[in-house]
């Protein structure tokens, strides 16, 4: 038993004023409390109790002692409160990584979160590209679409169906698409980012399966940019269905072949960490999930 676990026995020897209540509480017997208690004054070469039939009483070494073992223990005590503040109530600062195009579902997400919890505070890092979690101090990142082996944690949230969007201007000038083969005629507007997909898989009616290859007129890395394009009426884009509900309800962006869909594309809450996760963690990935399963488009 190391000195530190010493000092605690003899800190609740004090407390409990013997050393059979101290072994008590302690889990231990009386003659194990009794020699941790002696090694601990051979070891600084200092009586700390006067033991006599009746009663322990403290010597003045021992006074002096004790006020420290009782602050070490209060101490160890304050520091376990704390973990387990940490592990059951969401506080400190959430650190939070999304795309630029998503961010917005991510603020609408959390808000209930937040307002419950007011020593939670958020930082939301808005980027397209990929950022080292452990870099940046990341407790969790939004992520779509294939998780590639990493020795990150990825817990799936929902997936996003996908279509193929354009604004009327456009389909006035280019003309609107009859079938999926004649997609490869028109102006594109692709995301572009390392391992970003050329190549779509539709499905039809029927049961049809079309892979097509497209090329791009226009290329961005940032989603967000390529919507605005597309409502300039400069191409086609495919667009998550969630992303662009608003436009399509109003008529700026027309679903240019709704028979025909895109493989969905899912959406993943991703940590560094394996082991349990802070509550500020679990919370976030819940309500983002709950969230996000509710908006157009999106399955569970």
């Amino acid at each position: 038993m190391d000195p530190l676990r010493r000092m605690a026995v003899f800190a609740a020897v004090v407390e409990q004023r013997s050393m059979s209540a101290a072994a008590r509480a302690l889990g231990m017997s009386t003659s194990a409390v009794s020699q941790q208690v002696r090694q601990l004054e051979r070891d600084s070469g200092v009586t700390l109790l006067h033991r006599s039939t009746r009663k322990l009483t403290l010597t003045a070494a021992g006074e002096r002692f004790y006020d420290g073992c009782a602050a070490m223990v209060a101490a160890a005590r304050d520091a376990q409160q704390q973990l387990a503040q940490v592990r059951d109530a969401p506080t400190g600062e959430l650190r939070v990584s999304a795309p630029v195009g998503f961010a917005r579902h991510v603020a609408l997400a959390l808000s209930g979160l937040l307002n419950a919890n007011p020593g939670l505070t958020l930082r939301l890092l808005v980027d397209d590209q990929l950022i080292d979690l452990i870099e940046q101090r990341i407790d969790l990142a939004l992520r779509f679409g294939r998780m590639h082996d990493s020795g990150w944690v990825a817990r799936k949230l929902c997936e996003f169906e996908r279509m193929v969007c354009a604004a009327p201007a456009y389909l006035r000038r280019s003309g609107s698409p009859a079938s999926a083969t004649d997609l490869m005629r028109h102006d594109w507007l692709l995301f572009a980012a390392p391992g970003a997909a050329r190549s779509f898989d539709f499905s039809g009616p029927g049961g049809e399966a079309l892979t097509l290859r497209v090329e791009a007129r226009i290329s961005s890395n940032n989603q967000y940019a390529l919507q605005q394009m597309c409502l300039a009426g400069l191409g086609l884009s495919l667009m998550v269905h969630a992303d662009v509900a608003d436009d399509l309800q109003s008529g700026r962006l027309v679903d240019v072949l709704p028979q025909w869909r895109v493989s969905r594309l899912s959406a993943w809450a991703v940590t560094p960490q394996r082991d349990a996760q802070p509550a500020k963690v679990r919370h976030a990935i819940d309500a983002l999930q709950l969230h996000l399963s509710g908006l157009p488009g999106a399955h569970a």
